[in-house]
């Protein structure tokens, strides 16, 4: 299984960096996990957007989902050399609005998840897990049915105890790191700190920080999730065009 960051800023893109969105190849099967702001461009380095087997939407904050119309358009405006007919394109049900906004004429079609789901979808059995979020938002387990590999994105979250369990030993564990751990008040994404507990406690074999803010030091936000996570864990920071083999 490939992972290839494509976008890693939580909010908006900034100097010339999208938000969330990760390539997961497999098998010649190529699945979208999230669609951000500069996504698609980003995409385009690596793979025609019309040879995507699937799309799968963690929530529907526009920092997740802010080119998906782009890429609807981009299917309606090109109808030959598509590796699907129609492009299947996953998310929760919980938003109507947004779900039904998955369909677009026949070059899209909305599929719902449920958190209890497993979703069989090519080379990956896919697991969700519901996060602590404003809106209804899922992490998401991949499993890669040949090898076991297993690749999970928390997705959008604070920190919660039941995160453990669901990222326990995975292969590559990317997480929501909005917030240096000098953060106060309410929060809705994850702390370095709290990033590197759950690093340490997983016992995940490899560590990606994602949904970075766009002030401060990322090196600072780093050095804080490694120190929390110990010598044991293997941590690092989302860089745009990685590709992570596992």
């Amino acid at each position: 299984m490939k992972i290839r960051i494509l976008g890693y800023y939580g909010g908006y893109p900034y100097n010339g960096i999208g938000t969330s969105g990760y390539l997961i190849q497999s098998n010649n099967f190529n699945l979208l996990l999230d669609c951000g702001s500069g996504v698609l461009l980003e995409l385009e380095k690596y793979l025609n957007p019309l040879q995507l087997d699937a799309v799968l939407l963690s929530h529907y904050h526009h920092d997740h989902t802010a080119d998906i119309g782009v890429l609807e358009y981009y299917w309606q405006l090109n109808t030959e050399n598509r590796k699907e007919p129609t492009l299947p394109i996953y998310g929760n049900i919980n938003d109507k609005i947004n779900f039904d906004g998955l369909t677009w004429n026949n070059d899209t079609k909305g599929i719902p998840y449920h958190e209890n789901d497993i979703l069989n979808l090519g080379p990956f059995l896919i697991k969700f897990m519901k996060t602590k979020h404003p809106v209804s938002a899922y992490a998401v387990k991949i499993i890669e049915k040949s090898t076991n590999k297993s690749f999970v994105f928390t997705a959008d979250t604070r920190y919660f105890d039941g995160l453990i369990n669901f990222c326990k030993n995975a292969d590559l564990l990317i997480t929501d790191t909005n917030f240096y751990k000098n953060k106060k008040g309410t929060k809705w994404h994850m702390t370095s700190k709290e990033s590197g507990y759950l690093a340490k406690q997983s016992n995940a074999k490899n560590v990606i920080i994602s949904h970075l803010p766009q002030y401060g030091s990322l090196d600072e936000l780093l050095n804080e999730t490694r120190d929390e996570a110990g010598s044991n864990a293997k941590v690092n920071i989302a860089k745009l065009g990685l590709q992570i083999n596992i």
